[in-house]
């Protein structure tokens, strides 16, 4: 059942929103975001306008306020239900009302409803939240602008009937505009900023580049997610801010006490990035349902999601280290798996699961992900197997907080790698699983590819992880420490944690500086790093800090009120008081503003109408395929690494069988030849593409070396031959021969 409403625009009827305009404040790994939308009723009725949006499944909504007007209200935070009765109230009175809730399903969903406007009026609507910025595989920090929430799908025995609407037009066809501005601040230099959309110069607002600002071009369309990639130097450097209290909070209250955020970003060493492990259950689990069939973007030529699932899946399979365990489940309204149970990696298996992937088609209907994740879970686990899932959708799910108290419940028994794929996945679900199962989160969107994106998650799934971490706060002893992160239990290449704290006692009055003590375990080698950071607050920053410290004690709470049925006596509360305190939203909180004008009754019958979201979802342009020879090179590799000699592997290099076997040396297999050969064309022509194939690359050099027999002699003379034959340039070194 997809939930959505009518799709307003399509009959020209007139939509309330003219445009939204956007200021970003970033502060090194945290950002705050404010958004203004401008409403304009032009009917002959009063009016009250609905708009579902998204937000990162990490932010933490701090301010609403709304202006009719020259009037201002900001809106207060109160308990939900008590805000949903006051705002039925004002508009039963006639009075303009502004609620803004989270959804109950997921909580990167927010429901805007803008209340009473009278004929021609015009209201504005400020928006604030505070978000971590993800980091991405080249060290950039992603902010991303949702433009789209693709219909949610709701399980039909979810026994939800409160899920959050979602109205969409055709992309190209939104009637209102995004314009952005960001200011940028960082302890180390800003190398550049980057995004999908137009932007005007960077501009550097000192000789340091530690600030700088930058703007989306004029006239750009709210068509697509908005992305921004900020680059620093020294990325790895860990840091620890202190933000002072809110003077007019509780001392003794969180938002009473300083909060100190302490930023790990790890960086591995090369011996360590090339150590692989041979062992592993791997199991690809991927989105079957019909949004599977929608296109991966707007442009020309752009695959259909499920065909770039089954290209990577070839990948996945192909880069799979001899010795492991795997199996591939489809789902959608039901689910399918390849084998009744995961099976060894072997020439056999591999193949029988190909040409399962060839046939896997968008047909499962709608997406329930709930069901495979038990049936996986109800499986034991292998013997000295370490249980690797990866997780492929789209993120049409309605039951969002259901599927990650399940996952967190077997977080203890895998580690799961999530990929978010086309405009308007949730984040939540995407970034919540892999969170929770101590994996990696990764979107594919705009001109993405899915496959790198596949390959650096199988790379973190097979090299050596930062584990066994703790954290010791050195402070004065009239100071005490209170976590307001749960405990990270491992970190990947690439990945970084930011752990939050609230400082009890007379910070003021003690030493300025304290300091943190972090240990951990990378390849069986102990690591520890001690960081001194000042504990004298700083001031005027908006009190990020403290509101995503807020944040993830409530996200905590909430799971924890979950769990339990009901949760202990007080969690709920807790929540309740810990928002209303911060000014955070939360799934028992919402804001509202309530306008009384003149307290006269407006007159006229009241008319609903959905802000529509861009519809991404149409069907992807059919087209003849274009055969990638990368692609038909990877196919003909076999589950040993090596490849053969024949007529398909001619056609891949451009050349007759006869002039592939002609130059062979003497002394050398057939084989062996066709594996070097292979290896020559992949680091001569594909070398932009790397990442997609540097695992069946090390697994063909493995198989060559494992080869017996004096051909090693003869590996120079191979290349060199490879090298003529193909018009290439490749040294036996690059090949790692």
């Amino acid at each position: 059942m997809v939930t959505c409403c009518g799709l307003v625009t399509v009959k020209n009827e007139p939509v309330p929103l003219k445009s939204i305009a956007v200021e970003v404040s970033v502060q090194g790994h945290v950002a705050t975001v404010s958004s203004t939308l401008q409403y304009e009723n032009q009917e002959q009725s009063p009016l009250e306008a609905i708009f579902v949006f998204p937000l990162p499944g990490e932010a933490a909504v701090c301010r609403f306020s709304t202006k009719i007007g020259q009037t201002e209200v900001v809106a207060e935070v109160q308990e939900k239900q008590k805000a949903q009765e006051q705002y039925d109230d004002a508009l039963s009175s006639g009075q303009q009302a502004f609620l803004l809730e989270e959804s109950d399903e997921s909580p990167d969903v927010f429901k805007l409803s803008v209340g009473s406007l009278p004929p021609g009026e015009k209201a504005s609507v400020s928006l604030d939240y505070v978000t971590e910025l993800s980091v991405q595989a080249d060290d950039g920090l992603r902010l991303c602008l949702p433009a789209v929430l693709n219909p949610r799908y709701q399980p039909q025995d979810s026994g939800s009937g409160g899920s959050a609407q979602v109205s969409s037009v055709p992309a190209g066809s939104v009637p209102y505009s995004l314009s952005l501005s960001a200011h940028v601040s960082s302890p180390h230099p800003i190398s550049r900023v980057e995004s999908n959309c137009p932007l005007d110069p960077l501009n550097y607002l000192n000789t340091e580049k530690t600030q700088a600002t930058v703007s989306l071009a004029a006239g750009h369309q709210f068509d697509r997610d908005v992305e921004l990639l900020l680059y620093y130097q020294d990325t790895h450097q860990p840091t620890a801010i202190v933000e002072a209290a809110q003077a007019s909070a509780k001392p003794g209250t969180l938002m009473g006490d300083p909060v100190v955020m302490l930023s790990l970003y790890p960086e591995f060493p090369k011996d360590v990035m090339s150590s692989m492990t041979s062992h592993g259950e791997f199991l690809f689990v991927v989105d079957r349902s019909g949004s599977m069939e929608c296109p991966m973007h707007l442009g020309s030529g752009s695959q259909d999601r499920i065909s770039s699932a089954r290209e990577t899946l070839l990948l996945l399979l192909k880069s799979l280290p001899m010795g492991c365990y795997f199996n591939i489940i489809g789902f959608g309204s039901s689910y399918e798996s390849f084998f009744p149970k995961s099976v060894e990696y072997s020439q056999k298996t591999m193949d029988e699961a190909l040409q399962k992937v060839k046939e896997m088609r968008a047909d499962l209907g709608g997406t329930e992900i709930l069901q495979p994740l038990k049936h996986i879970y109800s499986q034991p686990c292998l013997p000295d197997q370490p249980r690797q899932l990866f997780l492929f959708t789209d993120g049409e799910v309605g039951n969002t907080k259901e599927v990650l108290d399940l996952v967190k419940t077997n977080a203890g028994s895998h580690r799961c790698f999530s990929f978010g794929i086309g405009e308007g996945a949730s984040t939540a679900l995407i970034s919540g699983v892999a969170k929770q199962a101590r994996g990696h989160a990764q979107f594919i969107t705009g001109q993405d590819r899915m496959q790198p994106k596949a390959m650096q998650s199988l790379r973190f799934a097979l090299q050596p992880a930062v584990v066994d971490i703790s954290v010791k706060w050195n402070v004065p002893k009239e100071v005490s420490v209170t976590p307001l992160s749960p405990p990270i239990r491992v970190l990947f290449q690439g990945q970084r944690a930011l752990l939050y704290a609230q400082l009890t006692g007379e910070v003021r009055t003690l030493p300025s500086t304290g300091s943190v003590t972090v240990k951990y375990s990378l390849a069986k080698q102990p690591v520890e790093n001690q960081l001194s950071f000042s504990l004298k607050p700083t001031e005027d920053t908006g009190m990020t800090v403290h509101r995503l410290g807020a944040r993830t004690l409530i996200q905590s709470l909430e799971v924890e009120e979950r769990e339990q049925d009901g949760g202990k006596e007080g969690v709920k509360e807790k929540v309740i008081e810990l928002s209303v305190q911060s000014g955070v939203s939360s799934a028992f909180t919402a804001f509202i503003a309530i306008h009384k004008g003149d307290g006269e009754a407006l007159q006229g019958q009241l008319l609903r109408r959905h802000v529509p979201t861009p519809n991404f979802d149409s069907p992807a342009p059919t087209s003849k395929p274009v055969r990638d020879p990368l692609l038909q090179l990877i196919s003909l590799q076999k589950a040993s690494g090596s490849w053969v000699l024949e007529a398909a592997l001619a056609e891949v290099l451009v050349k007759t069988e006869e002039e592939v076997s002609k130059p062979k040396p003497a002394q050398v297999d057939q084989e062996v030849w066709a594996t070097v050969l292979a290896l020559v064309w992949l680091y001569g022509f594909k070398m932009e593409a790397q990442e997609e194939w540097q695992f069946l690359a090390m697994k063909a050099v493995s198989w060559i070396q494992a080869q017996k027999g004096s051909y090693m002699a003869s590996v120079s003379e191979c290349v060199q031959a490879g090298n003529t034959l193909l018009g290439c340039q490749v040294q036996k070194d690059t090949l790692g021969l």
